[in-house]
């Protein structure tokens, strides 16, 4: 288990593994959570997750 340090200075917990991305299958060493089981088939490399989620609204 590894720990990421963002620009604020949090350390974020790193979970280690070796999953497939599900939408383009590129392999994932590393996660910001534990994945569920049960939803291992629904996990998203970076790249991927990016490009689907919503876009961020900025104030």
């Amino acid at each position: 288990m590894a720990f990421q340090q963002d620009d604020s200075g949090f350390r974020r917990q790193m979970f280690q593994g070796d999953w497939k991305c599900s939408k383009c299958g590129a392999d994932i060493k590393e996660l910001p959570f534990n994945p569920d089981p049960a939803r291992i088939d629904q996990l998203q490399c970076r790249d991927c997750h990016r490009k689907n989620r919503p876009p961020q609204r900025r104030w």
